[in-house]
């Protein structure tokens, strides 16, 4: 599945505008109303689903779904707009046209200049981030950058056996050049001769890319990695 953004924004009664990733934000003391379009593609064109999306002081009241064919309100605020903007069919046919007046077109615009089929493959970096030597349970972190479209999967592994109950995730991150980046930690026992490895899907791999990590062998090796990985934070 392929999502773009074609966004634009109404501003009311603002002091300050300013131009971020090619849509207008005002200050959020300032912030009124947003009009989003959305593009959802399945297949390339073959399936096509057209969203435009409402929101006041950042929450979104009311959206229409070329699926069904008209306007739902999310919220109360949003019910009167929705009921309005229904009873008008002859709009109403013209937003379910936007499949094929608004969406494909900028599909086939975005095909022909090779974003469609970008795949940037990601880089990833196993690091032990908190080491308490008052608990037995430590830190590993996996960052995995670099990568595009922003869709991926990482999974943590102990001894090839998959970890879930103590694993968690940032949000996805923009890297302001079409890349994207995410770093999942996985705090856990270490005790040597264990395997931990790091499992990244990706539409950019063939196959599953795996990384593993070993405990260090001296106390002096691990506090320099802890040394490392306070600088990495610290930086970013």
């Amino acid at each position: 599945a392929v999502l773009f953004f074609f966004s634009t924004v109404q501003l009311l009664l603002l002091l300050q505008t300013d131009i971020i990733h090619g849509e207008y934000r005002a200050e959020s003391a300032d912030y009124v109303i947003e009009a989003k379009s959305e593009c959802h593609y399945m297949n390339a064109t073959q399936r096509v689903r057209y969203l435009q999306r409402h929101f006041y002081n950042e929450e979104e009241i009311v959206y229409f779904d070329s699926d069904v064919g008209y306007y739902i309100p999310k919220t109360e605020f949003g019910r009167p707009d929705a009921e309005y903007w229904n009873k008008n069919k002859d709009f109403i046919e013209q937003l379910k046209a936007q499949v094929q007046t608004f969406c494909i077109p900028n599909y086939e615009v975005s095909e022909n200049v090779g974003i469609t089929g970008r795949r940037v493959k990601p880089t990833i970096r196993i690091s032990l981030r908190h080491e308490d030597p008052h608990s037995e349970y430590h830190m590993l972190a996996c960052n995995v950058y670099g990568f595009y479209p922003s869709e991926i999967e990482v999974k943590w592994y102990r001894n090839d056996v998959e970890e879930t109950a103590q694993v968690q995730s940032t949000d996805i991150f923009q890297n302001g050049d079409w890349t994207f980046q995410i770093l999942v930690m996985l705090e856990t026992e270490i005790t040597k001769g264990d395997t931990f490895t790091c499992e990244v899907l990706h539409s950019s791999l063939e196959t599953p890319a795996r990384v593993d990590w070993h405990p260090q062998e001296s106390d002096s090796a691990r506090k320099k990695v802890v040394t490392g990985i306070v600088g990495f934070v610290l930086g970013a």
